[in-house]
């Protein structure tokens, strides 16, 4: 997806940074990290994206800018800045959900929003967006 809206995407060699690739637009990279979810538990109307490593480590702003989570069953992607998923083992996503002031409904304003990888780190639009994104450490041309 985000090769088709202009992104270049690398992959870094090896496996022991904490992101799974290197998403540039223009002259920023952006720091991410990929996580997919197949289905919902029966008993559950959402889905639930594990937030954490292998280790059950939680990612921070100091390792990711970025977690992307895609969504199988509904095609659906979120891109969501480091500051929401930092410190959290998972996050329930609830696409299409009414209940816009829920928790698990908190982070649907960050469905497909590829736009916020399309601005350079000093941003105000980005920063007020983003937070302490504005904070996490980038390497730009």
């Amino acid at each position: 997806m985000a090769v088709n809206l202009g992104f270049a995407v690398a992959k870094p060699w090896g496996d022991s940074d904490r992101y799974d690739v290197v998403v540039r637009f223009e002259s920023t990279f952006w720091r991410v990290q990929i996580k997919s979810v197949l289905g919902k538990s029966p008993s559950r109307n959402h889905y639930r994206v594990h937030t954490a490593n292998s280790r059950k480590q939680a990612y921070s702003a100091k390792d990711i800018d970025f977690l992307v989570a895609y969504i199988f069953a509904e095609d659906i992607w979120y891109v969501i800045p480091a500051h929401i998923v930092e410190n959290k083992k998972s996050l329930c996503l609830t696409p299409g959900s009414k209940r816009s002031s829920s928790k698990r409904s908190s982070v649907d304003h960050y469905r497909e929003a590829w736009n916020l990888m399309m601005r350079s780190p000093g941003d105000d639009a980005l920063a007020a967006n983003a937070g302490n994104l504005a904070q996490a450490v980038r390497v730009t041309t």
